[in-house]
């Protein structure tokens, strides 16, 4: 018979065992450091209340730091025949000290035990993402300040429309990256909230100290009502996608700028031979094979909010099997929204930038506005310096000035870069990194 701390006496068909429980077992090892951080919290609290004698806590303290020791250095499994993580810890601690192993349960359930842990790993995994972003955020800005001076066609409709400049092109990156982490910090306040204690999502006759568990673990505050601890199930994990899959758009799209421009017919950017692919049969080609899978990866995890909420949205009130699904979404979206983060900065280390494209003949027009504009200044009304350099172009006797002079906040002349990064570092200290 099974390890099961919720057997009833009777086997379970394997069948429906496997279909039940799926890869939840593989995914419970990335929550086992969590779990045992939870249980210490909340053995302290029992302690605190008299559910646990002083005694008991003195020999559960040290077993659990024992096996979080061994999560730490890999070595930490589920046996076979234990449903889940929980189950293991707790099987070790009982098969270490007796009885006294089974106590660390009291007050608690499964649910708030999973959701405790799913939080905890939540708000870390929200932290690696930021760091990240962070990083790759850095790159961008020092590109930015480093090519600011080098202009590139700006285009609208995909026609060439009016000057813009490599120094325009990483910050825009950069400070759209600020934005999304607006959306990764309200995930994280609304993981950064205590359900321990809310047990099967309706409380517990034992007079637990909700209060003292938030403190321990770090918690901003606790979930007050133990109905919408229960509820925030789904709802942590549909806020941490809608954040994942605002960054994926984001970079997303820079991979795609970035595959448009190494083609040959813009030929903005280049890489290091060995940072491309080639073709079978076409000895010439330097294929932006690292940024075509980015694109494609990022547009996967764009998904994410809406598989979550086909997932959940039709659930009634209360823990329902289906929320087990989660992990096997959410788990592997954050490490490959990581590994591209990583991927992109690492690409754009080797980043090669074209200098003068605008001198390319095909590029004449787009000064037409800079030459509108000069003449407005020289007191000519708009619509008719917009006539004039009109017919010039009409007429095919159009000659640019070639004259670039952006000066206001944001624009080609004034990045404002500084002020970008601030937005991050404020960022940054809101996601308590630190802590």
């Amino acid at each position: 018979m099974g390890k099961q701390l919720w057997n009833k006496g009777f086997e379970p068909d394997q069948m429906i065992e496997r279909y039940t429980v799926g890869a939840d077992r593989e995914l419970d090892l990335r929550l086992a450091r969590y779990d045992v951080q939870g249980s210490i919290a909340h053995i302290r609290m029992l302690e605190s209340i008299g559910l646990l004698k002083s005694e008991e806590l003195v020999v559960l303290l040290p077993a659990l730091e024992d096996i979080a020791a061994t999560i730490d250095r890999g070595e930490f499994v589920i046996e076979d025949g234990v449903e889940d993580v929980h189950s293991q810890v707790e099987l070790m601690l009982t098969a270490r000290l007796g009885d006294v192993g089974k106590k660390i349960h009291s007050g608690r359930s499964r649910n708030d035990q999973v959701l405790v842990d799913l939080k905890l790993f939540l708000r870390d995994e929200l932290k690696r993402i930021a760091v990240a972003v962070e990083r790759l955020f850095s790159r961008l800005i020092e590109l930015s300040d480093k090519y600011k001076d080098y202009l590139m066609p700006g285009y609208t409709h995909l026609q060439v429309a009016m000057p813009s400049s490599f120094g325009l092109w990483f910050g825009a990156y950069a400070e759209s990256f600020t934005d999304d982490m607006e959306l990764l910090i309200a995930a994280y306040n609304i993981a950064n909230q205590n359900p321990l204690g809310s047990a099967a999502g309706y409380g517990s006759s034992f007079p637990l100290n909700r209060e003292m568990t938030t403190e321990l673990l770090g918690f901003e505050r606790p979930h007050y009502n133990v109905v919408a601890a229960q509820m925030s199930r789904g709802k942590t994990e549909r806020a941490v996608a809608v954040a994942i899959a605002a960054l994926a758009s984001t970079l997303g799209h820079m991979a795609m700028d970035v595959c448009m421009w190494m083609c040959s017919n813009f030929g903005f950017v280049r890489f290091p031979d060995n940072l491309t692919t080639g073709s079978s049969i076409m000895p010439h080609k330097k294929n932006p094979d690292v940024f075509e899978i980015m694109r494609g990866k990022c547009n996967r995890l764009q998904s994410l909010p809406n598989e979550l909420a086909l997932l959940t949205a039709n659930l009634p009130l209360g823990y329902n099997r289906d929320l087990q699904l989660m992990k096997d979404i959410l788990f592997p979206a954050s490490d490959q929204l990581i590994e591209s983060l990583e991927m992109a900065d690492f690409m754009l280390e080797h980043i090669e930038v074209n200098d003068h494209i605008l001198n390319d003949p095909k590029y004449d027009y787009i000064f037409t506005v800079e030459d509108v504009n000069r003449l407005v200044l020289e007191g000519v009304p708009f619509r008719d310096a917009y006539r004039q350099v009109g017919e010039q172009v009409q007429r095919g006797d159009y000659s640019p000035s070639r004259n670039v002079n952006h000066t206001h906040l944001g624009s080609i002349g004034n990045l404002a870069n500084d002020r970008i990064a601030e937005k991050m570092q404020n960022a940054m200290r809101r996601m308590k990194i630190d802590e």
